[in-house]
Formats: structure tokens, sequence, C-alpha cells
């Protein structure tokens, strides 16, 4: 009798390359599905148009894996300018419904769409006359039918070996919430000064705050006119410690800067009868206080030799304020 053959069991490493191909195959199916106007592209923007219409927040809702999808979605939707709150199916049928309000819309995201935990969510949806939104993979499933709007996701086998295991649902699952998020982002004109006044914390808040949080003003700005005598400008210099001084017309107006480099070059001049107007640079690098100080360390490093603070200001060309590059990296943007 022939012994059986022996076959080699999949490395791990295969097995990990094999799982991120069929997710990456279900993302690709949702996105075809959501090029298709007769299908699921056409229900997403049916879902962006009634999100944008409502006058409240959106209820974002799920249990189990669907559940901690939702919750992602809620918070990168509240992030992004789309007020909305996650409310847990358990709960809510205890009580938490009262926090849906007859202004808000639902969405709900159910992989079958048979999860009874969220039929009471349904119920009061069906009562109050809430749009309810109902992302699922099931055309035919209960919570599908029972929506204002189904958003059925391509049916794709899940990555687990025993097809059981969510991972590839809720990928697409998370997926099509972001696609969704970033479209009402998008149609709102959400600016990326609003997103920084929503993530003041950390890294990501530090690089989202403006030039005007971080800048120098009123008497901290090194300021002289263009007829000051270079030992007078270099005391200016010295005192305000920016490594620069602006010189400002009789309007008030920037009409030049002198850097310690330029004193440095000037040198060989006699410093003694010397004016600020005889060596300054009269088109300085200038800034506007509303932009975000990423672009001010992106301005300070763009030319050949980068400059180490820039004069900021206001609409009538009048110095507001200096920022310099260690106010950057202070701030955490450098």
């Amino acid at each position: 009798m022939t012994p059986p053959a022996h076959t080699t069991p999949p490395t791990p490493d295969m097995d990990a390359a094999a799982t991120v191909r069929m997710e990456q195959a279900g993302l690709n199916a949702l996105a075809l599905a959501l090029e298709d106007p007769s299908g699921l592209g056409g229900a997403f923007a049916q879902a962006v148009a009634v999100l944008l219409g409502i006058t409240g927040r959106v209820a974002v809702t799920g249990i189990g894996k669907s559940g901690h999808v939702a919750r992602k979605i809620q918070a990168t939707l509240a992030s992004t300018g789309t007020p909305s709150f996650y409310v847990h199916p358990a709960e809510a049928s205890h009580g938490d419904l009262g926090m849906v309000l007859p202004a808000d819309a639902i969405l709900a995201f159910s992989n079958s769409g048979e999860t009874t935990e969220l039929a009471d969510i349904a119920a009061h949806a069906l009562r109050t006359g809430q749009p309810l939104l109902a992302v699922t993979s099931k055309a035919t499933s209960t919570l599908a039918t029972t929506a204002t709007l189904a958003l059925t996701l391509p049916a794709m086998p899940e990555a687990c070996p025993m097809g059981l295991a969510p991972t590839t649902s809720t990928l697409m699952q998370l997926a099509f919430g972001d696609a969704l998020a970033v479209a009402l982002l998008r149609q709102r004109g959400f600016t990326a000064t609003e997103f920084g006044a929503f993530h003041p914390g950390g890294r990501l808040g530090a690089r989202l705050r403006t030039v005007r949080e971080v800048m120098h003003t009123g008497n901290a700005m090194p300021l002289t006119a263009p007829d000051t005598p270079m030992r007078d400008v270099i005391m200016e210099m010295t005192h305000k410690a920016l490594g620069c001084v602006g010189i400002v017309g009789q309007n008030g107006e920037l009409a030049g800067l002198i850097t310690d480099g330029d004193l440095r070059r000037a040198l060989d001049h006699d410093l003694t009868t010397t004016l600020a107007q005889n060596i300054m640079n009269p088109r300085p690098l200038t800034i506007n206080p509303d932009v975000l100080a990423s672009e001010a360390l992106q301005v300070m490093n763009a030319r050949e030799r980068p400059v180490t603070a820039l004069f900021v200001l206001n609409p009538a060309g009048q110095p507001i304020g200096v920022v310099h590059l260690h106010d950057l990296v202070r701030a955490g943007v450098g």
C-alpha cells in the first residue's frame, strides 16, 4: 500500500501574504462598486446628500466587530466636521435611544444585516421618521429592507481560513466609512485650520497650529526706521534676539529686512555712517498670519540658503509679528 504523500504546510509569511491579498481583493471590489452610479455608487451619493441635509447629528451604531468599526467611523466623522456620536445597540434598548433625537440620522453597520440587537434602533427610526442608513453585505437582510437607504457592500470571502472571522468584511466597512467621512469633509469645505481646532494635542495638533499662534508680537518685534544708524540697528537686533530687524517705512509698511548675515556682509562698511536702508534687503520673505506653522517651516527651508525668521504682515503690508525657526521647533512643528 502506497503511503500518502506529505505536503509542506504553508509558512507564516505565506499565510500573511494570502490574508492581505484576500482583503485587498475585497477593497478592489468595493472600489469598483463605488464607481457604479446605478449601484453602490449611486446609493453612496444619496447617503452623502442625506447626511449633509440633516440638522442634527449622525448616530453611528453596530455591535461586535462591526461595532468596533462603527466607533472608529464615528470618531472620524466627528473630527472631520460631521457631528456624530456612537450608540451601543444593547444600551439603546435600555434607555440610550433617548440620545437619538428627531433631527439626527442613524448609520448602522452590520455585515449580515440580521443583528438582532439593532432591531430596536431600526424600529425607533421607523417610528420617528429618522433616516436609517444601513451598511451591510446582504441586500435582502432585515436591516437592509427596513432601512431608508441600504448601502450594500460586495459579498467577498473572509480572509479567515474557516471563512468565519470578520476580516475582509470589516476592512471593507472601515474603508466605506472612511470614504463617507472624506466625501462629507469635501462637500462641507472642511479646512485644515478647522481640522486643527479639533486636534489641538500632540504632533498633529502642533503641525496644524497657525503662524498667528506662535509668532512674536508687539514690543517683541525688532523694528527700526530706514535712516537708523547701524550701531542702533545692532543694538535692536541684539536686544530682541531674533537674528533680524525689520525696517518700516513712514506708513508702517515693511520696507526691508536686515539679518545677522547682512551684518556680517556689511563689516567692510563704516558702521558709524552707514544707515539701515543702505544694507537692508528690500524684498524679504514674509508670510500671512493664518498660514499653518508647518507651511511657514516649508517657506523657511525652500531657499537654497534657508532663512530662520519671517515677518508676518497684515493686508496693508505692515508687520504684526515675527515667527522664528526656534518658535516652530518649540511648538513641535520642526
